[in-house]
This record gives structure tokens, sequence and C-alpha cells, in this order.
């Protein structure tokens, strides 16, 4: 079947689900596989659940079983098809740290004057980018699209649907190192954003601060600067006895200070790309204002939970050397009694044994009450601190340390599961 002739089922049947049990009656299925998974062997269910037609690479068709040579790849030439079809602005945004703070924030600014549809969650890869762009509607002005990658030539595919007309990339960071091939590395393969914009007639929304970005960005048509210096939207951080970002805008806009819910300065770019963006797509001064104040950060990132008596900032959505240094030399700066609590960061490659040193020489910098490292190759290096070699054992020390008035900062990589050191 064509690509074609399978957009014309999609325009009767536009929602598309993956995973059976989420599946609704009228639902395109698309039976995806992979190393631990094949969903061609939920087609029978995927119909008996009312799906309105199930696609398949594996078998034979039959009536609602469209087979194709390769499920995923048609998926993608679909999201691309229909991509085709919208002559509006496409934004993607990349980065090593930030990029889903940055979406949300840029969506939530965005939200307030257009139709605007983003990446739900995390959807950032290979499926949930065409899914992502599946879900974008006729009505739409204006589409936000996250891009995460671990290798090089990720970004460069996903660009090949999204086509993105606009893009934006946080930061240049210590993620993925194993994958990116170290980084430099890191800088090729996030640069592919950049790379698609310079040869597409695109614009690019720049960060002043970063030693990167702005060299990476030359030859890109348009470019929208932003930072806190020699930059179309300049801004700083206000000073408050308080652990939330203040956001003083000085040039660019008129939106006076921005007072936002997030904890951390670190979050400072995310917050000006998110005003460089709105300026740029002219929603009012207010708007913006207005938007990033209300904006609550969720899903433990950021978030600022009071529980007892303390005060716990959850950043456990993911963890990386660079992003570990911010959350740690921010937390440093609270004048209470503070207690990390912090798990081991993944796929740092041949690097991540000096990468987790470094943390712990970092962490001796400053006074703790308590400092808690858990798991992976933080115990396979000598420190003083307390150590687990999970998230279970980690919060069952919590539990009996009956901390009161105390701060603690709660942060690591995916896959340590550190929201689960929390009751």
């Amino acid at each position: 079947m064509t690509v074609e002739k399978l957009y014309e089922i999609y325009l009767r049947h536009p929602s598309i689900q993956t995973d059976t049990r989420q599946l609704r009656p009228g639902d395109l299925f698309f039976a995806l596989k992979g190393p631990n998974f094949n969903a061609n062997q939920f087609a029978a269910k995927a119909l008996d659940l009312g799906a309105a037609y199930v696609i398949i690479d594996e078998g034979e068709s039959a009536d609602r079983l469209i087979k194709v040579p390769d499920v995923l790849t048609t998926l993608q030439d679909l999201a691309l098809h229909h991509r085709q079809q919208f002559n509006i602005p496409f934004l993607a945004i990349t980065g090593s740290n930030g990029k889903t703070t940055t979406k949300e924030l840029i969506h939530t600014v965005l939200s307030t004057t257009y139709t605007t549809y983003t990446t739900k969650g995390n959807l950032n890869n290979h499926i949930g980018i065409p899914l992502t762009i599946l879900s974008v509607r006729p009505d739409a002005q204006l589409a936000v699209i996250e891009m995460g990658a671990n290798h090089q030539k990720e970004i460069e595919g996903y660009c090949r649907y999204t086509l993105p007309t606009h893009g934006l990339i946080t930061n240049i960071g210590k993620a993925h190192l194993e994958g990116f091939g170290g980084p430099e590395g890191v800088k090729k393969g996030k640069g592919e954003l950049f790379d698609f914009l310079r040869t597409h007639d695109g614009t690019a929304f720049v960060l002043t601060d970063s030693p990167d970005l702005p060299e990476m960005s030359k030859g890109i048509p348009r470019i929208i600067r932003y930072g806190t210096h020699d930059a179309d939207i300049v801004g700083n951080v206000l000073n408050t006895s308080d652990s939330f970002l203040h956001a003083d805008i000085t040039q660019g806009a008129a939106t006076g200070p921005i007072h936002t819910q997030l904890v951390g300065d670190y979050n400072l770019p995310n917050v000006l790309a998110a005003v460089a963006v709105g300026k740029h797509f002219a929603v009012p001064d207010d708007r913006i204002r207005q938007s990033l104040e209300a904006y609550i950060p969720s899903n433990s990132r950021s978030q600022l939970i009071e529980k007892d008596g303390n005060h716990i900032i959850l950043d456990a959505y993911n963890a990386n050397p660079s992003s570990m240094r911010a959350a740690i030399e921010n937390f440093a700066r609270i004048e209470s009694r503070k207690v990390l609590i912090l798990g081991a960061m993944a796929e740092l490659g041949p690097e991540s044994l000096a990468e987790h040193q470094g943390i712990v020489n970092l962490i001796a910098q400053y006074p703790w009450q308590y400092v808690v490292l858990v798991g992976g190759d933080f115990q396979k290096i000598n420190h003083p601190y307390i150590s687990f070699a999970d998230s279970k054992e980690a919060a069952a020390w919590l539990h009996n340390a009956n901390l009161k008035d105390t701060w603690l900062l709660i942060k690591g990589s995916r896959s340590m599961k550190m929201e689960e050191v929390l009751p």
C-alpha cells in the first residue's frame, strides 16, 4: 500500500496507537517491533479491541490488516506525508540538558496566542516524534517538536520527516557520551539540527552564553540570540531569598521581572529561550510573563515538594555531569541544612568513573548535613559518603533519618529511579 493510500485511511482514523493497552475503538494500530517486543503478535487482539486497521510487517494482509515492508519506516513516512500538508512553523528543540523544560515553557508561551501542538511528555525518539507529528491537527498554527538523541545521525534522521523551519539547541553538555563517542561527538550530533536549518533556509534561536552554539550556528540565514549579554533578548537572575528562579528581562522584551515556579538559576536559559521564541512570534509581553509565571514543573523535573516540614527538590528525570554540577552548585547556595541524595549517571562510557569522581570532588567543596550516593559507578570509587546500591535502600535510610526543617536535592539518571526515594 502506498503512503498516499494509507494517508487517506489516516484522515478517516487520525488517532494512532502502538500499545494495545491504550487502544480505543477506531484507532489505527501500528504493530512495531524491537529487540524485546513484537507487536505483530497482538494484531488480532488489536482488531478485537476495535482498531479500525492494523499495520503489520509479518503475516499476511487481510480484512483491516495492512501489511507493509517495515512498520516503523511506514510510520515515519506517514508522518512526513502529514508534515508536508502544513505550511506553518515547526520548531525543533534538542540539547544535552533542559530540552523538555524548554519545550514546555515555549509551548506555554505560544499557546496563549496560537493553536500550538507539541511533544507529549518525553516522546522524543524515532517512534515518539512521528507520533507527535501525526497528532498535529488541521487547525495547527505552530508545532513544537522535542528531539532526543544518544548517537550521531539521529537528529539528522528526525529532521528528514519533521522538516523544521525553526530550531533551538539548549546546550552542549556531557550527556550520552558513550553513544556519541565523546564530547566532540555530542557537539556534532546535536549540531545536525543546525546543519538542517543552514541548508533549508531556517531560523535558529541561539544562546549567546554557550561556548559552542554561536559558532555552531554560523551560516544559518536567520538567528535570534538570547542570553545574559550580547543578545536580542537579554536577561539575568534576580537574587531573592527563596529557591525559585526570578528573571529580570533587561533587553528585547518589556515583560518586567518574571517570577517563575522553577527551582534553580540554571533554568534561566530555558526561560530566556521561551521569551525569545515568544517575541519572535509576536506574543504580547504580558502574556509571555503571565504564562511563564503560571507554569508549574512536573514529572520529577525541578519539582519543589513540601513534605514533613522539609523542602525537597526532586530532579530525578535524568542526569549527566553537566546537569548534575549545575544542580549541586545551585543547591549549595541555599542557606539551610542540606542533604544530597544523588543517583549514578548512565551512558557515559569510558569517561564514567572519572565523571563520577569529578562529582564527588565537587561535593567535597561544600558543607552538607548528609550526602547519600546511590548505585552505578558511585559504588566503584572511594568516597567518604553514605552509599547504597539502589533507590529503595536510600528510601529506607531517608525514612529512618527523620529529617526536619531540611532541604533535600534528589537527582539521578532515569535508570536509577530516584523518585522512589520518596514514599
